[in-house]
């Protein structure tokens, strides 16, 4: 039997700009039940959103699209809205590409508007670094993690944005199914199911901004390994980096320029 086991606890204090978020988080683990606190193999996950509070990422925004310009390192597709401004799918200068390039415009004070860490997987790292100290931890791996939507797919996830201490992949071409068969695609992004499933006990509403997962020290490390932006796919291997009718437009002009 394997099993996994995934927590939030509740009592995280508000994370306003230069909140200590290595202390605040490592006195909320700590302060939970001896079976509750975090243990060397476990993962911890943080949003995106309490990060970038503690790190000043909240801005002056009168007009949230020009943050949203502002972010923005390369157009994927636009769709025009009847009842607001227009869907931006873009990438920003994380890599990343998001609806409205991650600009966040919930949970921040009126006429503000919260922008991702500028390296979260640098911000993963050092709350590693803090937490280990704090609870007494050699092997812990973290995950900063953001909502996303997804290509085919209808809803949100959670994606991991930053992750320090914690394999972000795990690369199983070379080896073989249970029939024998050979596997020559298969890489899972195991950040990026911790995220998501670390959601789940979350929640989007309910201030529990951290999580805990067990039963994944497989994937623990070491060190602080090459982060969550080794999840980033380059753009030589990116079929889609333009939304369809871009591509159409941008294929039409090409012709008639011929």
């Amino acid at each position: 039997m394997h099993r996994l086991t995934v927590w939030a606890p509740d009592g995280l204090p508000e994370i306003t700009p230069g909140t200590d978020l290595g202390a605040a988080i490592g006195d909320l683990l700590a302060a939970q039940d001896p079976e509750d606190r975090p243990a060397d193999g476990d993962v911890v996950a943080v949003t995106s959103k309490i990060v970038s509070k503690a790190e000043g990422r909240a801005v002056a925004a009168a007009d949230r699209e020009q943050a949203i310009t502002d972010e923005t390192v390369r157009v994927v597709a636009v769709r025009e809205r009847p009842d607001g401004p227009p869907l931006r799918i873009v990438e920003n200068g994380l890599g990343l590409v998001m609806a409205a390039a991650g600009v966040d415009a919930s949970n921040t004070p009126e006429g503000t508007v919260l922008l991702l860490p500028r390296d979260p997987d640098a911000s993963a790292r050092r709350l590693r670094a803090a937490l280990r100290e704090r609870l007494g931890l050699t092997r812990l791996g973290v995950v900063v993690t953001d909502t996303a939507g997804r290509p085919w797919r209808d809803a949100l996830v959670d994606i991991a944005i930053g992750a320090a201490g914690i394999t972000p992949t795990d690369d199983l071409r070379g080896g073989t199914d249970s029939h024998g068969r050979p596997l020559n695609v298969t890489v899972t992004a195991v950040a990026d199911e911790v995220a998501s499933a670390t959601e789940l006990v979350r929640g989007k509403a309910t201030g529990r901004a951290v999580a805990v997962v067990r039963g994944l020290a497989r994937y623990v490390s070491d060190d602080d390994g090459p982060g969550a932006r080794s999840l980033v796919r380059p753009s030589t291997d990116d079929l889609f980096r333009e939304g369809s009718r871009e591509a159409y437009e941008r294929g039409l002009k090409d012709a008639r320029d011929l």
